[in-house]
């Protein structure tokens, strides 16, 4: 158990108060605080152990300063602290030393673990894990990439390739369902389904975005399913349903675009109305287009068994080694026998321009090669997969060829290549898995459905992983099945051009391949539904989140709750899908928004895994943060190796949406994981900031901004916040504090009025910071508090603004006068800066600007480079940016002025501060009868208040008197503050007592009242009085003369008096300084250099 020692200490703060300047502050005499090395080190040591600097620029130890510096007749006022804060004649005199001193830089680094997030809605047992998880996810990731595409994946890529796209993107799905399922069984996720839990667990910025893009992706998967649906509808079911027809057969292509785009459009268009019209319709017939997806699957397996013993007849015509169009000739042969003659056969006549068997017109890839006949569907036991292992990756226009078959390598004639089979676009492994990932998506179904099933905590996880597993098993089988038992011109040919216009997937189905044409085409029509079902209503949950300002109108909707105009947006949107016509161009585009979809439910969960919040308590434990993570990693290399540039478009379009809802958007507190993120690492940051105090070359004016509020607790002085707002212009810290009086129990409620009040006034100030209001029974012990309790750790303010006391002559009350040099005192022996504007009502907007003019900074004493720092800072603002900076210093007469200004040139230069310098010569003049008469009236005033207040002191009493006799006066010392508050109190909170010697004493005191008054006419003035008064005379005289035009006067503050008693006469000192002059700012350093010359 520890031991304690309790010594007494001695309290010498009262009697020496410039302990309270010096103490290990910057200190330039060579007796400074620690002790010095004999080599004029400048490092002093805090009694710690550690060490800090005392000087950025000078070495200190020779530079004493004399004794009759400090009663320099026009630097009267400054003398007491002249030793601590020197004469810029002293602090420029030693600037020769400046190159001798070495600093060292300190690095404050922000780190990241915090805290983390909450989902809470209502849940009706209805669904269990196969109708309400399973088959939902099976629909929605079963889609028109299977039966269009993937066959030609297959072909393109080869079966190695291809098996590899799927890993990549199955693996990426279920490494997003794991996160997903630890999210959803965290907490009941409601409409919105990933919206809900990005949202919950990123926050509004990231869950606006993210939800925006997610929504995006659905809306472009109802256009890529109608697309698909259109081309099965033009390719397969009814080709002469085409209403744009190619006149030329090299012109196809753009033909086939247009009947998309119209068939597209018009099928959207009805898909619209029946959503519109009632979404009960889509859901009754959801059941049958998932049955016709089963089917079409089921006949894909059915016809591979049955190829291995009975392959389906579809031959392919090859001429040499190239893949022909089998719709532009009926026999694979160059001539065919009509009765006993052999005559041309149609193949012939569209190679040759002649109709007779001579060669002499024909194409002469046609002459030199023979044409054959291949199986299409060699089957399973065929060995044709060892052909389609590799990849085989073409050019747009490029022929299919067959490397096996022999071929005579001549060049045919351009009118012949529309007879081929050909590439329609280049194709390459990034695009391959790009058109393949919508295949993958669609893993989210289940979790959108948690408030209908009955126990959502199992059927999620179980549900989707066990969907998951079984599509990729589906899709891995059929690629090896594809690359098995069809040939390989027939997987690279995209539409079927070579089977007779068939679905290629179709020719292997079992028993026909209408099964899988028609089921195809209802399951595409199914899926668009479905993603124009879901869409609007994700657009909706985001709009009722009211996080997005604009998106409000789509909140709303018909009566039911339909939302009417987000499924007006959606179809729009989607028609700008159906517009590009190319399901490879679009596929890619979805692929993006639902990457980066799955990307931020990764990150949500690793996030909330990191952070261990008592919240975090999911019911599905077969997951990890590296898992998230590693999902994360491969949503990212997904979406560049896809396309690069959408994936770039598709993370700008998340980031503006992100900056909109952070500076737009409504304020959500919704427990989130950045809040809690941004929480640690501030208190990581925090932590590191007490290392010690900054570096001086990261030194910025963190500021304490103390307010009046008025009767209605209404700011008394806006301007002040402005200032503070082009002061600091967004950086650093700015606390915003003002004090209350009273009982803080009765005074609550009124304190959050007044923080509310001054919060509403620093946003139209454009002030970035926080607002404290303290209620106190004291004005001065609040404003107290504040100085010494604002801020946290290493992010406390080092400087104070504070206003003027205006009025303070015409009252007869001294606490406005008494607390701001209470307040000026509390900030020096906190060692903090203060600034006090002047006049500040005069100074300008935040919309205002200075085309010209100057900041004039009268830099009289050296107390830390603050004078020279906040002209700075100040034309960093659009207000000051065009002022220029002037810099004044004062030299005596034993000042060589000449060298004061090259030295102060030099000092600047250093700075890297543009600035005009004068040095101004005051002669040492005798003080005038006008300072003599200045200081007798300052006197007697202060001593006709005096009496004034003892007189009313006095009735206030005897008033008291009549009503209570039985009460305790309190004889202590008639002008202490404590007295002066008292008075303030309510009668029945002062309790006197009285007795007879008491009487006779205070009748005895008001009897020499007139006598009082007689004494102020014979009144002499103090001598150190007409010393002040002379140096505020003498330079305001020389500041007027050459200050009177500037837009702002930066100037020295005098401190205090030690003796409290000349407290008034200080006020007086200021005022007679500061006369003449528009707008003035006091300035006194807190006892560190805030400036430094050194890189």
């Amino acid at each position: 158990m520890p031991h304690f020692t309790v010594v007494p200490v001695e309290d010498n703060s009262q009697s020496n108060y410039d302990s309270l300047e010096g103490l290990n502050w910057v200190d330039y005499r060579d007796t400074g605080q620690g002790e010095y090395s004999e080599l004029g080190d400048t490092v002093s040591s805090d009694g710690h152990g550690n060490h800090k600097e005392d000087s950025p620029f000078l070495n200190s130890s020779d530079a004493s300063p004399k004794r009759n510096d400090y009663y320099d007749r026009n630097l009267a006022l400054f003398e007491e602290e002249l030793d601590i804060r020197p004469k810029v004649s002293s602090f420029l005199s030693r600037l020769v030393n400046y190159t001798n001193i070495t600093q060292g830089a300190k690095e404050h680094e922000e780190e990241e673990s915090a805290e983390s997030s909450r989902k809470k809605p209502p849940k009706s047992p209805n669904m269990g894990t196969l109708m309400g998880v399973y088959l939902p996810c099976l629909q929605n990731i079963f889609g028109v990439i299977l039966f269009l595409r993937l066959t030609w994946i297959v072909g393109t890529a080869g079966v190695v390739q291809s098996f590899l796209i799927v890993l990549m993107c199955c693996s990426c799905t279920m490494l997003t369902a794991i996160s997903m399922s630890a999210i959803a069984t965290n907490g009941v996720v409601p409409a919105g389904g990933a919206y809900f839990m990005i949202s919950r667990s990123l926050g509004p910025e990231f869950g606006g975005a993210v939800g925006l893009c997610f929504y995006l992706g659905t809306t472009f998967a109802a256009a890529m399913y109608i697309l698909g649906a259109i081309e099965i509808l033009l390719k397969y079911l009814v080709p002469q349903a085409a209403i744009f027809r190619a006149t030329d057969i090299h012109v196809v292509d753009s033909a086939m675009l247009n009947n998309m785009r119209v068939y597209g459009s018009l099928c959207l268009s009805l898909m619209a109305v029946v959503v519109f019209v009632g979404v009960k319709y889509v859901n009754k017939f959801a059941s049958l287009f998932l049955a016709c997806v089963i089917i079409s699957i089921v006949s894909i397996y059915a016809g591979a068994i049955k190829s291995i013993f009975h392959p389906p007849e579809f031959p392919i015509c090859m001429l040499g080694n190239r893949t022909l169009v089998w719709d532009v000739f009926n026999e694979c042969a160059k001539t065919v026998v009509m009765g006993n003659e052999t005559v041309p056969s149609k193949l012939w006549e569209k190679f040759c321009s002649s109709e007779n068997t001579s060669s002499f017109h024909c194409d002469e890839y046609f002459v030199q090669n023979n044409v054959s006949k291949i199986q299409a569907i060699p089957g399973l036991a065929s060995g044709i997969i060892r052909e389609n292992m590799w990849g085989d990756y073409l050019e747009k226009g490029e022929i299919l060829e067959k490397p096996q078959l022999k071929s005579v390598d001549v060049h045919g004639s351009v009118e012949s290549f529309g007879f081929y089979v050909s590439a329609d676009i280049a194709a390459s492994f990034t695009l391959l898995v790009g058109i393949f990932f919508p295949s993958a998506t669609g893993i989210m179904a289940g979790s959108n459905r948690s408030g209908d099933l009955k126990d959502a905590q199992k059927s999620i996880p179980i549900g989707t992983i066990l969907a998951i597993l079984t599509t990729s098993l589906v899709y891995f089988s059929s690629v090896v099945l594809f690359g098995a038992c069809i040939e390989g011109v027939v997987l690279r040919d995209k539409f079927g051009d070579a089977v007779r216009q068939n679905l290629v997937v179709g020719t292997l189905s079992w028993p026909s391949p209408w099964v899988i044409v028609i089921g195809s085409f209802f399951s595409t029509v199914g899926a668009g539904l479905q993603s124009l079902t879901g869409a609007p209503r994700l657009l909706q949950a985001i709009a009722k989140d009211n996080i997005i300002p604009f998106l409000r109108v789509f909140g709303h909707g018909k009566a039911n709750g339909e939302p009417t105009w987000a499924l007006l947006l959606t179809t729009l949107i989607a028609e700008l899908g159906i517009l590009i016509a190319s399901l490879d161009m679009v596929a890619p585009i979805l692929s993006m928004f639902f990457l980066m979809c799955y990307l931020f439910v990764n990150l949500a969960c690793a996030v909330q895994t990191l952070l261990r919040t008592p919240n975090w308590r999911p019911r599905f434990k077969y997951y990890h943060w590296t898992l998230s993570f590693l999902g994360m990693s491969m949503c990212l290399a997904l979406m560049f190796i896809s396309s690069w540039y959408y994936a770039i478009v598709a993370m700008g379009i998340a980031g503006m949406i992100y900056k909109y809802i952070e500076y737009q958007g409504a304020e959500k507190e919704w427990g989130d994981g950045i809040r809690g993120l941004s929480l640690s690492a501030a208190r990581y940051a925090l932590l590191r900031l007490e290392a010690g105090p900054p570096h001086t070359k990261n030194w910025r004016p963190q500021l304490l901004v103390l307010l009046k509020l008025d009767e209605d607790l209404h700011v008394k002085y806006p301007r002040m916040l402005t200032f503070a707002s082009q002061l600091k212009a967004g950086k650093g810290l700015t606390i915003v504090g003002s004090v209350i009086q009273g009982n803080f129990l009765d005074s609550y409620g009124e304190a959050l009025a007044s923080e509310q009040a001054i919060k509403n006034m620093m946003e139209i100030e454009r002030v970035k910071g926080f607002c404290q209001v303290v209620v106190a029974s004291k004005v001065r012990e609040g404003l107290a508090h504040l100085i010494q309790s604002c801020g946290l750790g290493g992010m406390k303010h080092n400087t104070v603004v504070m206003g003027w006391p205006y009025g303070w002559r015409q009252s007869e009350d001294p606490r406005a006068w008494k607390t701001f040099i209470n307040t000026v005192r509390c900030t020096t022996a906190a060692h903090l800066a203060l600034m006090v504007p002047k006049n500040v009502s005069f100074y300008p907007g935040n919309h205002e600007r200075f085309a010209d003019g100057h900041i004039d900074v009268w830099w009289i004493v050296h107390d830390g480079g603050m004078l020279m720092l906040l002209p700075f800072l100040l034309k960093q603002h659009k207000v000051w940016r065009k002022c220029k900076m002037r810099i004044f210093t004062v030299a005596q007469m034993d000042d060589n002025s000449i060298q004061m200004k090259k030295d102060l040139a030099t000092f600047l230069y250093q700075l890297r501060l543009e600035a005009e310098v004068e040095v101004v010569e005051m002669d040492d003049s005798d003080i005038s009868a006008y300072t003599y008469e200045r200081t007798l009236m300052m006197e007697q005033r202060s001593q006709m208040l005096r009496q004034m207040r003892l007189s009313t002191t006095e009735r206030n009493r005897e008033a008291q008197l009549v009503k209570d006799r039985h009460s305790l006066i309190r004889m202590g010392s008639l002008y202490s503050d404590e007295e002066e508050e008292t008075l303030d109190l309510t009668p029945e909170k002062i309790h006197m007592t009285w007795t007879k010697d008491k009487v006779d004493m205070e009748r005895r005191n008001r009897n020499n009242a007139p006598e009082n008054f007689r004494e102020l006419i014979s009144i002499k003035p103090d001598q150190s009085n007409v010393r002040r008064m002379h140096t505020a005379v003498k330079l305001n005289e020389v500041i007027v003369n050459r200050s009177h035009d500037a837009r702002l006067v930066l100037l020295n503050m005098p401190g205090p008096p030690r003796n409290p008693d000349g407290d008034e006469n200080y006020m007086e000192f200021l005022e007679v300084l500061t006369e003449g002059l528009e707008r003035v700012l006091l300035v006194r350093g807190g006892g560190r250099e805030v400036i430094t010359i050194y890189s």
